[in-house]
Formats: structure tokens, C-alpha cells, sequence
């Protein structure tokens, strides 16, 4: 990334998102481990004038267990700084009076507890890993193919994501098939929906253009920001490929090689 080309947008700034597997850490055996650098770039950034949330599409966890893992890894985090899919679906699903099948990650099952789950009339889908099964995946489409009007909640729409032992298939795949299965279009809750993006803002008190998104995923982290009015940018940590940085349709404000080296970029410019 050239920094010229950052001096005016990050001199601006008032807020910081970040994603977090990939751009924190990678996932795996063990609860994963931090990416090099990464603890200490959040403490320099929250030493800094600048404020700082965490959007996250991880699904195999409450944000409580979630937060205590990466708090164990050494990192500054708590429970409210943390936006993730399930307590925003729960949100909805309460508003609209709906009465959901899960297909979900048995950990995640926590933050639905409080909700009927009595002859479902929706399908709330999410990184649910090993579950993803045929008879589980074949019992959502049930569900939804019965429905006059059937309604599918995807925790996210991400195509792989990386753990310690490798790339891993992610919720998209598994949303795409009941949406071909049962001729409808999934709503998106979590990255790259807008509304997920500006759910951080709003906490932050700023607007789009006062912040930047720090990502490893170029269409739901950076293209989802971008599309909210933020600046994305895209870290050559995680799931990022070189090919991405050659993609059709999404550009990213930035590339940098990780974190570390964009908490550098940002706090120079703000003479930190």
C-alpha cells in the first residue's frame, strides 16, 4: 500500500472495525493462534484517539466463550466491543415473531435459548462445521420447502475460511444449496450486510466515512464496508489469495501484509 495514498483518509479517522479470524488470529486445534504482531496492534490502537469495535462472522460460539478465547491469546477485548451474527438474528427473528430451525454450530445453540422453536416457519443457518451433514441440511430444506413463503436467515454468506490445518468450507456454500433447493434468496445477517457494518458504527457514534474496515476477506469484509461508505482494507493474512488483489469487481482502499503493518501506517499519520 502506498501511504501517500492514505495520508488525508486516515488523518479523518475516527473509528477502527476489525475482522478477527484471519486478521487477529487463525482458528484451529486449540481454539487457534494469534497472528504475529496482532495482540499488540490492538493495544496501540486502543491507546490511540481512535475508537475500535470488532465485527466478526464467527458462528461456532457465543461472544461471551468467543471473547474469553482471545482474551486468553493475550488480547484487549470485552463482550460489548464484539458485533457477531447470532445476537442480531435472535433481534430479528423477536421483532418478526418467528419461530426458527437451526442449523448452527452446537455452541452457538446458547443465544437462541430464549426463543420458540415450535413448528418452525424460518431457517436460521450458520457455520455449523461437522453438522452440515445430509440428513441436517435435507431436515432445513424441509422446513423451508413447506413454507408458503419460506424465509432463510444466513449467519454471514462467506465462501471458505482458514484454520491452522487449512481452508475450510463456510456457511455460503451451505446457504446457496437451500437457496437452490428451495427457490429463494437468504437474508443476510452479519458481513457483508449493511446494516451489520453500520450496527458498529452507530455504537461508535460516527458516520462511514469516519472509519475504516480492516479485513483479510475482500467481499464481505472490504466490498461489505465499501458498499456501507467506509474505506476497506485488505490484509495478506487468512483467507487472502494474491488473485484478490487482481479481482474483477471489489478493490480494496489498501493492501497491507498484516495488521501490525496498517496500526503502523494509521498511528504515523496521526503522529501516534
Amino acid at each position: 500500500m502506498a501511504e501517500r495514498d492514505w495520508k488525508e483518509c486516515i488523518k479523518s479517522l475516527k473509528g477502527v472495525v476489525l475482522d478477527m479470524c484471519g486478521v487477529l488470529y487463525d482458528s484451529g486445534e486449540g481454539g487457534g493462534v494469534p497472528i504475529p504482531g496482532s495482540v499488540e496492534a490492538v493495544k496501540r490502537i486502543k491507546a490511540s484517539d481512535l475508537q475500535l469495535r470488532f465485527c466478526t462472522n464467527e458462528t461456532q460460539a457465543t461472544r461471551e466463550k468467543f471473547v474469553a478465547k482471545l482474551k486468553r491469546m493475550g488480547f484487549d477485548i470485552s463482550v460489548s466491543e464484539v458485533f457477531s451474527p447470532a445476537p442480531a438474528a435472535l433481534a430479528i427473528l423477536k421483532e418478526r415473531n418467528l419461530r426458527p430451525h437451526l442449523l448452527v454450530y452446537d455452541d452457538v445453540l446458547p443465544e437462541f435459548e430464549d426463543i420458540d422453536k415450535t413448528d418452525p416457519n424460518c431457517v436460521v443457518i450458520g457455520d455449523a462445521a461437522d453438522k452440515f451433514s445430509y440428513q441436517n441440511l435435507n431436515d432445513a430444506f424441509r422446513v423451508l420447502i413447506q413454507l408458503e413463503k419460506p424465509v432463510l436467515f444466513s449467519l454471514g454468506r462467506g465462501r471458505y475460511y482458514k484454520e491452522t490445518d487449512g481452508l475450510k468450507l463456510d456457511v455460503g456454500v451451505y446457504m446457496k444449496a437451500l437457496e437452490y433447493a428451495c427457490d429463494v434468496e437468504a437474508e443476510v445477517v452479519g458481513k457483508p450486510a449493511p446494516m451489520f457494518f453500520q450496527s458498529a458504527l452507530t455504537d461508535m457514534g460516527i458516520q462511514p466515512q469516519e472509519a475504516l474496515m480492516i479485513g483479510d476477506d475482500l467481499i464481505n469484509d472490504v466490498g461489505g464496508a465499501q458498499n456501507c461508505g467506509m474505506r476497506g482494507l485488505q490484509v495478506r493474512t487468512g483467507k487472502y489469495r494474491p488473485s484478490d488483489e487482481r479481482h474483477p469487481t471489489v478493490t480494496a482502499d489498501g493492501y497491507v501484509d498484516n495488521l501490525a503493518e496498517a496500526v503502523d501506517i494509521i498511528l504515523k499519520y496521526r503522529g501516534q
